[in-house]
């Protein structure tokens, strides 16, 4: 048979090739793929070539073997159905939904064990939200918030949106969010921000210090979530943060670098940086949970959220190109955009 696969194959370019698949192997089964999700993050820095060429793609994922050298194949939410199963396979998997970290592609093969079952009650393109909700779960789970705190989370994009969502059930003193594009800030209002404010504006701090319910010379935020994929958004992570606070960065910067005034200020401060990335678990958490638990908590939340209602954009697995053009170049346009495998 013939499948239908995306691949990066220089900055700025994405083909879509049609190639033959055969049948699945012994202890394998074929997918048939439904939708998958476009991440406006990490595969934005992969499309632009601002991706670390020698880094592994991902060491956690059988799908993304090998490095970021172009060309490559990259994504990781496809969902769809099991068509076929190879040798060794229960036939029990036929007609199963499962969600794969695996790129955009018609169909693939995969073992069981790489598969999600998707729960009952959950459509397809909630489903392929599972990867975001999982790092927006990681990302609660790595800033423990306080009850009675001031959160700000800097970034609106997917990732950025469903943190705001899951911060919104704690009994916080106020949750505030900063993202450039309209769009974003009323999704995050809708979503359970206090307030959503323009971080270009030229009084940011004073506006957050504000919305926070703390004066800009001395308060600032208890807890601050870097989620806007710019590194020069960490400096103004820094700056708003209160003494003692927490800085979590959830962003994933590929090569660009940008400035750190860590000299003034920042010396003094007794502020706690922290790296929080889905692929592993912090150390602290290891004892008593795993990924497979995390997982369960990501599903309940998806349950809850509902995420498929940030989709702005639904275009077909043929038009992958535009749809990388459209998050490349007119950010402001589009929250989530989904590749629908139509047959």
């Amino acid at each position: 048979m013939k499948r239908l696969a995306v691949v990066f194959e220089a900055p700025r370019r994405v083909s879509v090739r049609e190639e033959e698949l055969a049948g699945p192997g012994a202890g394998e089964v074929q997918v048939a793929t439904e939708v998958s999700g476009v991440s406006a993050g990490t595969e934005l820095l992969v499309y632009r070539g601002e991706a670390p060429a020698e880094l592994a793609a991902d060491e956690a994922l059988p799908a993304l073997t090998g490095d970021l050298r172009f060309p490559l194949r990259y994504g990781y939410a496809a969902v769809g159905r099991v068509v076929e199963t190879g040798a060794g396979i229960d036939r029990a998997w036929l007609g199963r939904r499962v969600l794969a970290f695996q790129p955009h592609q018609s169909h693939f093969h995969a073992a069981p064990g790489d598969l999600h079952v998707i729960p009952d009650g959950v459509d397809a393109e909630d489903a392929a939200f599972l990867p975001n909700v999982e790092t927006a779960v990681s990302f609660v789970m790595d800033g423990r918030p306080v009850i009675g705190e001031r959160v700000a989370v800097l970034g609106q994009g997917v990732v950025g949106l469903l943190t705001t969502a899951l911060l919104a059930s704690s009994p916080l003193a106020a949750l505030v969010t900063a993202d450039r594009f309209p769009r974003r800030r009323q999704a995050s209002r809708e979503l359970g921000a206090g307030s959503s404010l323009d971080p270009a504006a030229p009084d940011f701090a004073e506006r957050l210090a504000g919305a926070l319910g703390a004066d800009s010379s001395g308060g600032g935020a208890d807890l601050v979530y870097e989620l806007s994929g710019d590194p020069r958004a960490l400096d103004r992570a820094i700056a708003v943060t209160g003494f003692g606070g927490r800085v979590v960065i959830g962003s994933w910067y590929g090569t660009r670098r940008a400035p750190l005034d860590l000299g003034g200020r920042f010396h003094r401060s007794r502020i706690r940086l922290l790296a929080s990335q889905v692929s592993t678990l912090a150390p602290e958490w290891s004892a008593r949970w795993s990924k497979a638990r995390r997982l369960e908590v990501a599903w309940e939340a998806i349950r809850r959220l509902r995420p498929s209602r940030l989709v702005t954009h639904r275009l077909p697995l043929a038009e992958a190109p535009a749809a990388y053009d459209l998050l490349d170049r007119r950010p402001e346009e589009a929250i989530q955009v989904i590749l629908e495998h139509r047959r």
